[in-house]
């Protein structure tokens, strides 16, 4: 390779993914509690109590390989939704997946992270005429639509869009179902394929979402199967379908469900290897989002106040009896992020339904356990984190940890009462860094 091809990819790569583009700290161990320590410590030192995340790219890493292990034809186009953090779309990026994007503001993120329209997949629906004009403008062509009337829409802002057409299909194993808002039905599939004949717009393949945080590993297979079947209507009519998306619904972590991702993996395989054989040389995308940053994220909250009640005055309360657990008193405590900040997928995502904050510091097993509430810092009592716990004593200024923070936590919090969002402090090993940087030149190269 001469110099000036050399130089050319190193600065490729150094755009693409840098410590300097994100604030990415480099560890020499992989444990990203040491950085979660150090940062404590560095905020305690100046007088700061403000919530933070730490940002474990290694596990984003692992999660890739793991995908691409167990689901070699699928390529995955990260849901920008569940996450936006920059850090994360730049690995990905540099990982060379796909982007799913919802809507103007996250096509231009993409973009503005070097994403390239021919990565993004505007996988919404029902789009404004505004925003579908931007993907036109900024060729993002790769479009979903389920009925008629966005069809029209798209004929006269964007007539030479690739289209993928959603369908509607059962989602009743999943803890947030979406198909009674999108997705046309099967006995309606011929109809709008015809009127996208109609409008002389080009439609290249068919997409469906089992439901938001799946249980059921059937349930992709039949969705698989209702998939071929608009396929073949879409052929018949003249289409020449060349991409399936099968949607997300994959689990971030190992207990969110008795049903592991390599159970769901092994249904896919099967079903696309019998419905869509590799020969056909299709096209195969999936839209995962909390698979991808469920787990990657630490959430780091601050005891900043206390109340002490006798369980006397806590009538009703049921106490266990035993030696290890305490029923002297119940402990209140307030932290400083809450249901409207970080933990507002406890109201608004159906997969997180609790929450279970550990201290920081070592705990001895010998310490007793108290009846404790933690409350989130805003002045509503619907901000409530968690009650019926049985934590050691804890005091003001300690800190409490929550893993498993990346999906839909950032993307659905405010600011609500002028409290601060928690800051994102990604951290990465030299030996992902290195990792990286060898993908980076070699997607370069290609």
């Amino acid at each position: 390779m001469d110099t000036t091809k050399e130089a050319t990819i190193n600065e490729s790569m150094v755009r693409v993914f840098s410590p300097e583009n994100d604030d990415i700290e480099i560890l020499d161990s992989g444990r990203s509690i040491t950085a979660i320590d150090t940062k404590m410590k560095e905020l305690d030192s100046q007088g700061k109590d403000e919530p933070f995340y730490v940002l474990n790219l290694d596990d984003i890493l692992e999660k890739h390989i793991r995908w691409i292990t167990r689901l070699p034809r699928v390529k995955p186009f990260y849901a920008v939704k569940c996450n936006y953090t920059p850090a994360v779309i730049r690995m990905l990026n540099a990982l060379d997946t796909g982007f799913d994007c919802a809507s103007k503001a996250e096509i231009e993120l993409a973009l503005s992270l070097g994403v390239t329209p021919d990565k993004i997949i505007y996988a919404h629906p029902t789009k404004p005429r505004s925003h579908i004009r931007y993907a036109r403008t900024h060729r993002v062509n790769v479009m979903t639509f389920d009925n008629e009337e966005e069809l029209l829409k798209i004929s006269l802002t964007h007539p030479q869009a690739k289209l993928v057409m959603r369908i509607a299909v059962d989602d009743s194993k999943s803890l947030l179902r979406l198909n009674a808002k999108f997705g046309v039905r099967l006995s309606s599939v011929s109809k709008l394929l015809e009127c996208a004949r109609w409008l002389n717009l080009e439609v290249i393949g068919v997409s469906f979402h089992v439901g938001s945080g799946c249980t059921g590993s059937m349930a992709f297979k039949q969705a698989i199967t209702d998939a071929r079947y608009a396929f073949d209507i879409a052929n018949s009519v003249g289409f020449q379908m060349r991409l399936l998306d099968i949607g997300g619904g994959f689990p971030g972590r190992e207990d969110f469900t008795e049903v592991k991702f390599e159970e769901f993996s092994e249904v896919i395989n099967k079903a696309l290897d019998e419905l869509f054989p590799p020969a056909n040389g299709l096209e195969i995308i999936a839209e995962p989002g909390r698979f991808y940053v469920d787990s990657a994220f630490t959430l780091a909250v601050n005891v900043i106040a206390k109340r002490v009640e006798d369980t006397d005055e806590c009538s009703g309360k049921c106490l266990p009896d035993r030696k290890d657990y305490s029923s002297e008193k119940m402990m209140m405590y307030y932290i400083n992020d809450g249901v409207y900040g970080s933990l507002s997928y406890l109201i608004n995502d159906p997969a997180h339904t609790k929450v279970e904050p550990w201290p920081l510091r070592a705990v001895d097993n010998s310490e007793p356990r108290y009846y404790s509430a933690i409350w989130g810092p805003t002045c509503d009592s619907f901000d409530k984190v968690t009650e019926s716990y049985w934590i050691p004593e804890l005091h003001v200024g300690d800190w409490l940890l929550i893993d498993n923070m990346g999906a839909y936590s950032l993307s659905t919090s405010t600011d609500f009462n002028g409290f601060e969002r928690a800051h994102i402090y990604p951290v990465v090993t030299a030996k992902t860094w290195l990792a990286i940087h060898q993908s980076c030149l070699k997607n370069t190269i290609n």
